[in-house]
């Protein structure tokens, strides 16, 4: 059984003009860290996955979840 931890990091960045270094010294860790976030080569911590979901101001949910999100303009059932 996988353990991913899917998220929406990315788009969120490109969706208000952050980069990789601004979100990383907002919640206080290296940008490198963002981008293995990103590709999904770490999961956070729930400490930082709250920081995250802090500094966009929404849900951790949002940004994070077990299962890979649908795609942009795909229906769900």
């Amino acid at each position: 059984m996988s353990e991913s931890i899917y998220n929406r990091i990315a788009m969120l960045r490109a969706e208000r003009g952050i980069s990789r270094r601004q979100l990383a010294e907002a919640v206080g860790v290296h940008y490198q860290t963002i981008g293995y976030l990103e590709r999904g080569e770490y999961s956070p911590s729930l400490y930082l996955a709250l920081r995250i979901a802090e500094y966009f101001e929404v849900p951790v949910e949002v940004i994070f979840s077990t299962r890979p999100f649908p795609r942009l303009g795909e229906r769900t059932a």
